[in-house]
């Protein structure tokens, strides 16, 4: 049994030395390492011991600390992923086989539709260069992209949230045994065999939220520059469970927990992600544009920050990072492929809405930048996407159908009977992680806990929430258009309290 383990540390250790050698940190860590190894202060007759102390006393214990728990947290997971694709024989055994087949087919249609709007408009997909006027105008008006002219009367969102529940909704997985499908409603997602936490899980997942936290707001703050100081990212993610962030210390204490902390590499890598952005004319620069005058600039909460949002989304769409980083569904499906933007993410309606909250958080763009990439990389993604992941829309979907049908059967049973699909009355909160719908104060707690607990679960679980909340009032009307009018104002509604309610809640 030891040398079971022994054997399973050594191999954890060798991935763990690969990942980090292909992290963009590794070589700055490895010189700074070599030059405190040739320094005085390490002695060569107790290399050990000395060599120990130098790291720690230059920081590089806590860097590389923070890098090993990032790591194990999200990248690691990847690197598996190449040996688990699926081939066309066992995929024909694998239950989930139809959904991972329904998620390339989406991110399929999707790209298609974009090369289809590229053809109607003879734009190359690709881009163009700038014409030299554009270019300067382009420069001149970078921050204040506002007022740069541009027209977009031919343009349209590529899709939007409706669009991807419709495909949601027209799921049909293989058939059970003994399963009688005229009595389950089409619309409902019980037939996909995903695997979702029940509210006793639920309440021993998110358990701190309901302890007693003996901290008064000027503690919480001291007690916040405290984590802060120690630059443990650990440390950080537990203080975000609390649900009580100090504002000011919030953007650090993000930054920390999803490793975005700018380095020189980062704000070079921006500079080029601009220059490409100056020079290249490119049909999601459309898309964006059109985007955020659509949702951002109608939003009181929002429109203040239209130009920082038009710089953030156009770099984005040039990463090429994102599309290495993202995780999307692999298997056999025959039929013609469709190339996408750099950064391999469509703009949809809605998209801006994902960096809108982090304009609260942060002054630079650039430090903006890189801790809205880190979210979307680690959670926004899978909200777009149809994928078999624990945190992917079809199972937050299937968990809200189940809470639903468990905790509130009469709400339940009042959508059935006016066979309404309940699923669309909250998708546009649950596919936006409710941005554009909360309050931004209560939505940055929200996400607060998103990143505390690392999970997403937190979106159907407030969404039920919110229903039971306005329960009453939904139950003495008949019409989707008349509940979508009952929910439609959030103003009044507070994050931390009714989490706490419910999950305490008998």
């Amino acid at each position: 049994m030891e040398e079971l383990q022994d054997s399973s540390i050594h191999h954890m250790t060798a991935k763990v030395i690969a990942a980090i050698k292909n992290t963009k940190c590794y070589e700055p860590i490895y010189n700074e390492l070599q030059r405190l190894a040739a320094s005085a202060s390490v002695d060569k007759n107790d290399m050990r011991n000395t060599l120990e102390d130098a790291i720690r006393a230059a920081g590089l214990e806590t860097e590389i600390r923070n890098m090993i728990y990032n790591l194990v947290r999200s990248r690691l997971k990847k690197i598996e992923l190449p040996d688990a694709r699926l081939t066309p024989k066992s995929s024909q055994s694998d239950p989930l086989s139809y959904l991972k087949r329904a998620g390339v087919l989406w991110d399929r249609r999707v790209r298609k539709s974009l090369n289809a709007m590229c053809g109607e408009l003879k734009v190359p997909l690709h881009g163009q260069p700038r014409i030299s006027a554009d270019r300067e105008d382009f420069i001149t008006k970078w921050n204040e992209l506002s007022n740069y002219n541009m027209d977009l009367a031919n343009y349209r969102p590529v899709y939007a949230p409706k669009d991807l529940l419709e495909v949601l909704l027209s799921l049909k997985g293989p058939s059970r045994p003994n399963e009688n499908s005229d009595q389950i409603p089409q619309w409902e997602f019980s037939h996909i065999a995903l695997p979702v936490k029940n509210l006793f899980e639920l309440r021993t997942h998110y358990a701190d939220l309901l302890r007693n936290d003996p901290y008064g707001v000027h503690d919480l703050a001291v007690q916040c520059q405290r984590i802060l100081d120690s630059k443990l990212a650990p440390m950080c993610q537990q203080y975000l469970k609390k649900g009580a962030t100090p504002a000011p210390y919030r953007g650090a204490l993000w930054a920390a927990v999803l490793d975005s902390k700018l380095h020189d590499y980062d704000i070079e890598n921006w500079q080029k992600l601009r220059n490409s952005v100056w020079t290249t004319d490119h049909i999601v620069d459309k898309l964006v544009f059109k985007d955020i005058q659509l949702t951002a600039s109608n939003d009181d909460q929002y429109f203040v920050f239209e130009d920082v949002l038009y710089q953030v989304l156009l770099c984005f769409s040039r990463d090429t990072e994102i599309a290495n980083c993202v995780e999307y569904e692999t298997f056999p499906v025959k039929g013609k492929t469709y190339e996408g933007p750099p950064s391999g993410v469509v703009p949809f309606h809605g998209i801006c809405m994902f960096a809108a909250p982090f304009c609260y958080l942060f002054d630079s763009p650039v430090s903006l930048y890189y801790t809205f990439r880190a979210f979307y990389i680690r959670y926004c993604h899978r909200l777009t996407t149809i994928n078999t992941h624990p945190q992917g829309i079809v199972s937050l979907c299937l968990l809200f159908e189940k809470l639903l049908q468990t905790y509130e059967p009469h709400l339940w049973s009042h959508f059935r009977e006016l066979q309404i699909q309940p699923l669309r009355v909250v998708f546009k909160w649950l596919m936006r992680g409710f941005s554009g719908h909360l309050p931004p104060d209560q939505l940055l707690v929200l996400w607060d806990l998103i990143l505390g607990f690392d999970s997403l679960e937190i979106l159907p679980l407030f969404a039920i929430i919110i229903l039971s909340f306005r329960k009453e009032s939904i139950m003495q009307v008949s019409s989707l258009d008349s509940i979508e009018a009952i929910l439609a104002d959030l103003s009044s509604i507070r994050v931390l309290p009714l989490v706490q309610l419910a999950l305490s809640r008998d």
